[in-house]
């Protein structure tokens, strides 16, 4: 075979093995990177979350060189849900942990892969969970903390506050289950009737709140106050109408 023959056979099988190098790279980088962003997401729920904690210890520490620490009354004792009324606005509010020492605590309602865990007053997606479940979620975490309003989230999805339908309708918006904001009396037809597998609204003509992946999307009252938190109690529905997103 002739140099030049040889050189280009050489260059070319050169190339062929460049080829496959380069394919077996893209193929491993496109296996790796729905868990890197996964990954990446988490990270950035968790610094969320070490930021309230941090945000919380500093008021905290100002409110205890004023005055001591009261201890929990009766009234904050977290109740039998099965004894407590239906929920309203700034009512039936179970407990939450005062303050963890800067550190970030983990709560699960169960021991199931499908059920959410609620990390320092955020919640992080069961990974089973659909892509419209996590996306509903995260757009929850977002206003966890803001204050109640009335009439908050209906204007605009984007608010300075919440009242319970508007927080419910920002989480569903988020997760492009709802192309507006809906009052209580609206989510009572929306969807299809009954719980549904990873998301249940119960609304009435008064107030509404969501189970998202175990956890309880509410308005109520707690020792922080009222506005859109996770709760891992669960409260009564007795007077609610439940409905769900067709397919979740």
């Amino acid at each position: 075979m002739a140099p030049g023959a040889m050189a280009t056979s050489s260059s070319s099988a050169s190339n062929s093995h460049l080829g496959a190098l380069e394919s077996l790279i893209a193929a491993l980088g496109a296996a790796r990177a729905e868990k890197a962003v996964a990954a990446i997401g988490h990270g950035f729920v968790l610094m969320e979350a070490q930021k309230r904690i941090d945000a919380t210890e500093r008021k905290l520490a100002r409110e205890a060189a004023e005055e001591p620490e009261p201890t929990l009354a009766a009234s904050e004792e977290e109740l039998d849900p099965a004894e407590m009324p239906p929920a309203s606005a700034g009512t039936n509010g179970t407990t939450v942990p005062h303050h963890g020492g800067g550190q970030l605590f983990a709560h699960t309602r169960g021991d199931s892969g499908s059920t959410a865990i609620l990390l320092s007053g955020i919640a992080l997606a069961p990974p089973d969970a659909p892509e419209a479940v996590q996306k509903v979620i995260n757009a929850a975490n977002t206003i966890v903390g803001r204050p109640y309003v009335w009439g908050g989230g209906h204007a605009s999805f984007y608010s300075y506050g919440y009242d319970c339908s508007g927080s419910v309708s920002f989480a569903l918006f988020g997760g492009g289950l709802i192309p507006e904001p809906l009052t209580s009396g609206a989510l009572e037809g929306w969807g299809e009737a009954g719980p549904g597998k990873w998301i249940t609204v119960y609304a009435n003509a008064g107030h509404t709140f969501a189970e998202i992946a175990g956890l309880r999307w509410d308005t109520v009252g707690d020792e922080n106050g009222t506005g859109p938190r996770w709760h891992l109690a669960p409260t009564s529905t007795a007077g609610f109408v439940a409905r769900h997103p067709p397919g979740l």
